[in-house]
């Protein structure tokens, strides 16, 4: 029993004393993180802390990583009683009833208690680990000690403690009445006060679908003072997907906020994968990592190297004109609260479109859920040029790019069908440059909303880290980006993804009328985003061609956002239709 009550004392955030009382605290006091080092018998200032940001860059994979056994996390009878403690939402075990082993672990772990950590809204997100530098909205921690052990000896031990750590995302669609519900439904901000659970809710009812096959491991500490480097941490590589109104209850019902511990160095530390987890690799567009775009081929089911690759150099001389090729039909393209949130994924600005935007007609046989658009860009060179189609051997400042969903597909589907995704491309220019004279007279017929413009790139400053997210309040709509561009004259052709890896399920649609923009706001996409030359170099024809729309003098309000699709991974497509 003594054992059984230090370590729900000690362990991960869950101290049992009031807030007000506590020699520490998270924010509020004059003991915050930063000096949880001064405190007495503390180790914080240690060298292998936790939590860390695990960069899956540098993972290493072992084979010494099986599978783990879990023994009762089905039961429905083992969470004994909830209690606020003052920094957390902690959830106590049936002493004895559940255990862990495997995993690479070195013996067999009873499980005394999991508990939370959160930030104060789903988009100020509170997990103590990152991944590749993204906090997730909560975090769990399944918190054990090793069997045979005394309490002393446990945290006198490097492998004392094992912590299992899932991260938690939220989501709008799914039941929020799921066992969530039942565990949140405990939620209080009295403090110091243990309450029976009376609900039958398993471990493996809150872990859901997760994979536990794949997961990272490092040897780290305590995230609470005293912070002692006795945990063997498990963090799963797939996070729990909760509804969005259940990570809410943890802020709003408790009363605390902001209960995380900052990342902490690696320090000389190895972060380990087991076998299962999907590697992944990194690519760039310059040599400055290891798959460069001439290298891309060689990346894990990648068909960079196949024959109808995007983007590419359009002559104009060998367009065929196709006159099946009709106007578009856009909807919600005028919509002003479509946009939902703006992210720096470190190859480009994205920018994430909410359900209900379509377009249809334009040729393309299909209806397509338009799901976000992203940018293509050179340096910060006042005379740099980086989109990535060229037109007769000519290049743009930037490009950009429109993505959509074919309506009848999942995006999985669509990654394996020619026409699973449409893609349409807008160049743009500076408003005070000119391609041609016949351009110079279109020069104001085309001129984009330069508020619109301003009010998208004034998020930018929000978003200089890589990973960073923002929600887009301002009211901007799509065709408020592309003005008076004419959208029934462009080209067409068959491609793929312009990034890894390079699918051949995109119906190109490349706009002949650059949208202009002024030069001074084109800067703020290489110098706030914090890197340059973000296009794809141009790729073969081969045997396809490029066909023309009819040419049309009307230039409707229907404009066409970007998508970028082209800066995702094949990971990263797949969480488009989250």
């Amino acid at each position: 029993m003594q054992l059984f009550s230090l370590l729900l004392g000690l362990s991960l955030g869950a101290v049992v004393v009031r807030a007000a009382d506590s020699p520490w605290c998270y924010i509020g006091c004059s003991n915050t993180p930063a000096h949880w080092k001064d405190l007495p018998g503390s180790f914080c200032g240690e060298n292998k802390q936790s939590p860390i940001n695990i960069n899956t860059s540098n993972v290493k994979i072992d084979h010494n990583l099986p599978n783990f056994s879990f023994l009762n996390f089905s039961s429905q009878h083992v969470i004994k009683s909830f209690i606020n403690n003052g920094h957390t939402a902690k959830f106590i075990l049936e002493e004895n009833e559940v255990e862990l082993s495997g995993g690479g672990l070195n013996g067999t772990y009873s499980s005394l208690q999991f508990h939370f950590h959160w930030g104060d809204t789903v988009l100020h997100p509170g997990s103590e680990h990152k991944m590749d530098g993204k906090r997730y909205p909560m975090e769990m921690h399944i918190v054990s000690i090793k069997k045979g052990l005394t309490t002393a000896e446990a945290l006198n031990s490097k492998t004392g403690i094992a912590a299992l750590g899932f991260l938690i995302n939220g989501t709008e669609d799914g039941d929020p009445s799921s066992p969530w519900s039942k565990l949140t439904s405990y939620l209080t901000n009295t403090e110091d006060v243990e309450v029976t659970i009376n609900h039958n809710i398993s471990i493996d009812d809150l872990i859901g679908n997760v994979d536990r096959t794949k997961f990272y491991r490092y040897m780290g500490s305590l995230t609470t003072p005293n912070c002692s480097e006795a945990v063997v941490w498990t963090v799963f590589q797939e996070p729990i997907i909760i509804h969005e109104s259940l990570i809410k209850m943890f802020p709003n019902k408790t009363g605390h906020t902001n209960i995380f511990r900052p990342v902490q160095k690696l320090n000389e530390r190895q972060v380990y994968a087991s076998p299962a987890t999907t590697t992944i690799h990194e690519w760039c567009y310059d040599d400055s990592c290891e798959f460069s775009p001439s290298k891309w081929h060689l990346l894990p089911h990648s068909f960079c190297n196949d024959k109808r690759q995007s983007p590419i150099n359009i002559e104009t001389e060998s367009v065929v004109t196709d006159e099946h090729l009709s106007a578009f039909t856009f909807n919600r393209f005028n919509d002003k609260k479509a946009f939902g949130n703006v992210t720096n994924t470190g190859h480009t600005v994205k920018c994430k479109l909410k359900e209900g935007v379509w377009l249809s007609d334009g040729g393309l046989g299909h209806r397509y859920n338009t799901i976000q658009l992203h940018f293509h860009w050179g340096s910060s060179s006042q005379v740099s040029n980086g989109s990535e189609h060229l037109v007769d051997s000519q290049r743009y400042p930037m490009e950009m790019h429109i993505l959509s969903l074919r309506a009848d597909l999942q995006l999985k589907d669509a990654l394996n069908e020619d026409n699973g995704l449409a893609v349409l491309a807008f160049f743009i220019e500076a408003n005070n440059e000119a391609k041609s004279s016949e351009d110079s007279e279109q020069q104001d017929t085309n001129q984009s909303d330069m508020e619109a413009w301003k009010k998208l790139t004034n998020y930018f400053s929000a978003i200089q880290n890589i990973s960073s997210e923002v929600e887009i309040t301002d009211d901007i709509s799509i065709d408020d980006l592309i003005g008076n561009v004419n959208r029934n004259d462009y080209y067409r052709y068959n491609g793929s993804l312009t990034t890894p890896t390079c699918n051949e399920v995109v119906v190109w649609t490349v706009f002949k009328e650059p949208i202009k923009v002024d030069k001074n706001l084109m800067m703020m996409f290489p110098n706030k985003a914090g890197y340059e030359d973000v296009f794809r170099p141009k790729q073969s024809l081969h045997s396809r061609i490029v066909y023309s729309s009819k040419k049309s003098g009307c230039s409707g309000p229907h404009s066409v956002s970007l998508f970028l699709l082209l800066t995702l991974t094949s990971s990263s497509l797949l969480r488009l239709g989250e």
